[in-house]
């Protein structure tokens, strides 16, 4: 249990046990007095008893049938203005005649602030203060022989008593405030609460949400890596397997064919092994992003007999492992549609180095295609290679531009942030 609904229930307690209290009270009192009365016969001194008896009675059934026979009338404020009105009036009527029932009297100082509200209550207070000024002059006839005494004893008693009852008043205001101020903290505890709770299901939503994202985007770079790797080179292995095959009765050609599908062949065991293991290319690994194109321009040019060739612009410098493995794949990717649908004989690269950016840009003078043209597989942006390509550059959030029509060659430009080397994406 928190903290304001301990101290919430701590005011329930002592409000409960307080009115239960002031409940018993007239009737306590009113018990002691009666039992007082009863006893004096028996030292001698003379009083009306069937009339003080009679009160008693009467203000004992007035009390139980606003209390006890009737419960549902405590919230009803002028019935209990009413049963308080009465229950004074015969307080007033047994100190007149028995001046030993002030004590019973003394109950209207709670009871105004338990039944009376606002000014009423003060009412109550000054009319209990003169009933009571009754009982300590000893009754109605010594008080009828001292009138001005009661009205100094009543004054006296009514202002002490207003007083006392203002900073009981202040008391119950700052209770009730108090109380107020628990039931709205515990309420927005509540809220506060029921918003964690919310939160952590949101949380735990968006852990599942990025997991399954991950495990997307790490399928989407399998992917990638596959046809970089295995599906490039297995297409150059056929490439030169087929110009083989048609030189068949060339032996310096077919040997140079069948090398170069041997070659193909390792370098792409070679790439699958490491893309497996999740590490940058051979190429990279040993050389810096500018060479290592050039390094691939270069072969590629003399596999499939295309003049190619890289210019470097801008000042190069180490990039992020993710940037170079981006641009080479977007090299490869672009030099291997040349191969494949181009039927070009120059390309031409130029990878510059900006302030805030590095670009690829790969040109050929081929046959062009329709980049708007949907392909066999719903695409209109290109076939996977691009579609991969384009997800490895807008991973780093680049940007992929593919230029062509037909008959025009094509142009294809691969822009992302320059991030250095050893710095965060």
């Amino acid at each position: 249990m928190s903290i304001e609904a301990e101290l919430r229930a701590e005011f329930d307690r002592w409000e409960r046990k307080e009115i239960a209290f002031l409940r018993v009270l007239p009737y306590l009192l009113l018990a002691v007095c009666t039992l007082v009365t009863l006893l004096l016969p028996l030292w001698g001194v003379s009083l009306h008893l069937p009339a003080v008896l009679g009160l008693s009675i009467a203000a004992m059934i007035w009390a139980l049938w606003f209390h006890r026979l009737h419960p549902r009338w405590h919230q009803n404020a002028p019935l209990m203005g009413l049963y308080y009105v009465g229950l004074m009036g015969l307080a007033a009527g047994l100190v007149a005649i028995a001046p030993w029932y002030g004590p019973f009297a003394f109950a209207g100082y709670p009871l105004a602030f338990q039944y009376l509200s606002g000014h009423w209550r003060y009412a109550g207070v000054a009319a209990t203060s003169m009933i009571m000024a009754v009982s300590y002059l000893g009754g109605m006839v010594t008080t009828a022989a001292g009138g001005w005494a009661w009205i100094a004893i009543s004054l006296i008693s009514t202002v002490l008593a207003v007083l006392f009852s203002n900073f009981a008043d202040i008391a119950d205001r700052r209770d009730h405030k108090q109380k107020q101020a628990l039931a709205e903290l515990h309420e927005a505890n509540v809220k506060l609460e029921a918003a964690l709770a919310e939160n952590a299901g949101l949380q735990a939503q968006l852990l599942v949400q990025a997991r399954e994202a991950g495990v997307l985007d790490e399928r989407q770079r399998m992917a990638r890596e596959i046809h970089d790797t295995l599906a490039q080179g297995l297409a150059g292995i056929v490439t030169q397997l087929q110009a083989a095959e048609q030189t068949l009765d060339e032996p310096p050609t077919l040997r140079r064919h069948v090398t170069n599908a041997i070659d193909l062949a390792r370098d792409s065991l070679t790439e699958a092994r490491r893309s497996v293991h999740a590490v940058q290319p051979e190429v990279l690994a040993e050389a810096r992003l500018p060479d290592a194109i050039s390094d691939v321009t270069r072969r590629w040019s003399e596999v499939h007999h295309i003049d190619a060739a890289l210019t470097t612009t801008g000042d190069p410098r180490p990039m992020h492992a993710d940037v170079e493995v981006t641009l080479l794949r977007a090299a490869q990717e672009a030099l291997a549609n040349v191969a494949k649908h181009a039927r070009a004989s120059r390309v031409g690269l130029t990878l510059s180095y900006m302030e805030d950016l590095v670009t690829l840009d790969v040109r050929d003078n081929g046959v062009g295609f329709e980049p708007t043209v949907k392909r066999a597989n719903g695409a209109t942006n290109g076939g996977f290679g691009l579609t991969g390509m384009r997800q490895r550059v807008q991973r780093l959030a680049g940007r992929l531009d593919i230029e062509s029509e037909l008959g025009g060659g094509t142009a294809v430009s691969a822009t992302v942030p320059a991030i250095p080397a050893g710095g965060g994406q």
